[in-house]
């Protein structure tokens, strides 16, 4: 498993997958994701994006997304991990963001942030994600004070898809007593 910057032919599969999970498209680019891959089978298990706000100079973390069979397995944590070391990359010491996932990024060293404190842009932003979500906090951290907790660093190594969840079994003709081999049919034209 690993994480890598999207690729343009990622663009249709992000935005799909973005509007599956409800998540924000606002000014979308591909080139401002990264995309979970696992290596053996080169399926994309997650994604997320930072985006730069460039009146304000400030950087958000959005749009962050682990598909069902891949959760669980540190593979957000890995995507947040790859989004902050980017954010570091392009100069942000501090990064951003609005979720109401609040609890999943305290984990990492996200703190809550006033909403007063937040550069226009940002508060924009929150404004916007209130009106689709009940519960949006704005959060910041520190770049350097990212921290991942060992046990989803070993659960990333040995990620897997998990199998879909069981669904009803396709009905037979012989579950209702009827033998196909045999059976004539009102237009059958054999």
């Amino acid at each position: 498993m690993y994480v890598r910057d999207a690729r343009n032919r990622d663009e249709a599969w992000l935005l799909d997958h973005i509007e599956a999970m409800g998540l924000d498209d606002t000014a979308f680019r591909s080139r401002d994701y990264v995309i979970a891959v696992d290596d053996d089978s080169a399926t994309r298990a997650g994604f997320g994006r930072f985006r730069v706000h460039r009146d304000d100079d400030v950087c958000e973390l959005t749009s962050i997304g682990v598909l069902d069979g891949w959760r669980g397995q540190g593979v957000g944590a890995h995507i947040v991990e790859r989004l902050l070391r980017n954010a570091d990359i392009e100069g942000y010491d501090r990064v951003y963001t609005l979720t109401p996932e609040h609890e999943y990024l305290a984990q990492f060293g996200f703190r809550a942030v006033e909403e007063s404190d937040l550069a226009e842009s940002l508060r924009d932003r929150l404004a916007e994600k209130r009106e689709r979500h009940d519960t949006v906090v704005p959060m910041v951290i520190d770049a350097d004070r990212f921290r991942m907790p060992d046990d989803l660093r070993e659960r990333f190594k040995q990620a897997a898809e998990a199998a879909p969840a069981e669904t009803e079994p396709e009905e037979t003709p012989e579950d209702f007593g009827i033998d196909p081999d045999e059976a004539t049919y009102k237009y059958d034209t054999g």
